[in-house]
């Protein structure tokens, strides 16, 4: 019972029942039309062949009287030796009524149409009014339909005096024919319904077989399984569409999983370590400090651990926000040659102690564009902190921006040991560190979030970054940015190659 209720509401059983409902009402419409059309005919046929009875009665029925006399009597003037005139006169008399005013009969009336009920005096003087033929309809003792036509005829003597003729056609054939096309109508609209029925169940079941698919793959989704995907039908209709959808969340929640996934293994395995520094070393105090200045030297060491600790969940937590789009640009007009400058000329103290030579080289004088000027800034302060931080003393760092078209181009490169190959793919990944040739970084030199923070920042721009390296001839990482709104580029060059323009 609770299997048949849940198939009575299914999307599949209101679509074949709504598909059946419309199908057997258009079914019963089109085969009354088709019945009253037919009817309609079969009415038409009957009384254009009454009409033509009538043109036989014109034609050879003549009403005489005798020399002197009021006797009436019918005469049919035809040559009785040919078959088809005898025929056709014949087939008239066989159903017909003539009268005179008053309603008595010429003649003894035909036999079937004294069956039908002589017309009375009534109908016969309205007739005799009338200007068109009256027809109507009788019926015999076994329910025959005739047709009837009544209308008038002159006498042939004097042409004035009018008599009553009606004669009547079997409506018998044309009523099998329609009650037969009834029955078959009847006897097959269930079966035809039936059909549809069924044909209806199958092809909804098929059209609705991706939406079925989408809640049972929804159902096998859980956080091992996110890959999961719907394939296309190709039909390119609303099902697809919902496919794609449906695909693009689950892709949206995979990459929020991961980064969720990855927000906890990150954060789980960059304080494990601190945290038990921080808890040996007050274990330590606690244990063995006697003085003082031991606890003081012990709580020290502990606070610049924590310290680097809410360094870390800071980056963290600032990262994964701009990553899930909880970080919102704040776009204004800006000049990247001022930017680029004013942020090389801030490094400029940091690079000279560490006997480094910094530079800044741009082929345009002006490069406008709408960009967000914290996250530009920081993502040059990010490259020019890694650039000098990795270059040697007596090295150099050179920051160079071009403009191609609707694009701007920053380049940062240096002269350090450069980066092994191995390293490439991951060094845009949280917590990776890598220092000259394949040697990691120590804790000291940085969380390993810096270029995930760059990479960030450059895809929110709708731009692209890459890297070139090789060990011992330094590194370059190049920065695409789209000027959106920007003016048109100007051709002029105020740079000298290896000069700082900070003037510009």
């Amino acid at each position: 019972m609770a299997e048949r209720k849940h198939i009575t509401r299914g999307l599949r059983f209101t679509l074949t029942a709504v598909y059946t409902l419309v199908f057997t009402i258009l079914l019963v419409g089109v085969s009354l039309l088709f019945r009253t059309t037919l009817k309609s005919s079969l009415d038409q046929q009957a009384r254009e062949d009454l009409d033509q009875n009538w043109a036989v009665v014109k034609a050879y029925l003549r009403i005489d009287n005798d020399e002197g006399q009021d006797n009436y009597h019918q005469n049919w003037n035809y040559d009785h030796s040919d078959p088809d005139e005898s025929s056709t006169v014949a087939a008239v008399q066989g159903v017909i009524l003539i009268t005179d005013a008053q309603g008595k009969p010429l003649e003894p009336t035909s036999a079937i149409y004294q069956t039908l009920g002589v017309d009375k005096p009534n109908q016969i003087r309205a007739a005799l009014q009338s200007a068109q033929p009256v027809w109507g309809e009788k019926y015999d003792p076994d329910g025959v339909p005739y047709l009837t036509r009544a209308y008038y005829v002159y006498d042939a003597k004097t042409g004035k005096r009018k008599f009553y003729v009606s004669i009547g056609l079997s409506l018998a054939g044309p009523y099998k024919i329609l009650r037969s096309f009834t029955w078959l109508v009847v006897g097959m609209v269930p079966l035809v319904i039936l059909t549809g029925y069924v044909i209806g169940w199958v092809f909804a079941g098929r059209a609705l077989s991706p939406v079925v698919e989408i809640a049972n793959t929804a159902q096998r989704i859980s956080g091992l399984n996110l890959s999961l995907r719907i394939p296309q039908r190709g039909a390119g209709d609303e099902l697809d569409r919902l496919i794609e959808t449906f695909n693009q969340m689950i892709e949206r929640i995979e990459v929020n999983f991961n980064n969720v996934r990855q927000f906890s293994t990150d954060v789980s395995h960059e304080l494990r370590t601190p945290i038990t520094v921080v808890r040996g070393q007050l274990e330590v105090a606690l244990f063995t400090a006697k003085t003082v200045d031991q606890y003081r030297d012990a709580i020290v060491n502990s606070l610049s651990d924590i310290e680097r600790l809410s360094a870390i969940v800071r980056a963290l937590l600032l990262l994964s926000q701009a990553e899930t789009g909880q970080v919102i640009l704040q776009k204004q007009p800006m000049d990247l040659v001022e930017t680029v400058d004013s942020i090389v000329d801030q490094f400029q103290i940091p690079a000279e102690g560490g006997d480094v030579k910094l530079q800044f080289t741009s082929h345009v004088s002006h490069c406008p564009g709408d960009f967000d000027r914290i996250q530009i800034e920081r993502m040059l302060s990010n490259l020019l902190s890694n650039a000098i931080k990795f270059t040697p003393p007596g090295g150099s760092v050179e920051v160079i921006l071009d403009r191609h078209e609707d694009d701007a181009e920053i380049t940062v490169k240096d002269t350090g040991e450069g980066i092994s190959p191995e390293h490439l793919p991951h060094i845009f990944d949280r917590f990776y560190r890598v220092r000259g040739v394949g040697e990691q970084a120590s804790p000291e030199k940085g969380l390993g979030l810096g270029l995930s923070f760059v990479a960030w920042i450059v895809r929110a721009h709708g731009g692209t970054i890459d890297v070139q390296s090789e060990p011992k001839k330094g590194t370059a990482f190049r920065v695409v940015l789209p000027l959106i709104n920007a003016e048109p580029p100007r051709q002029d060059n105020l740079t000298v190659p290896g000069e700082s323009l900070r003037s510009v």
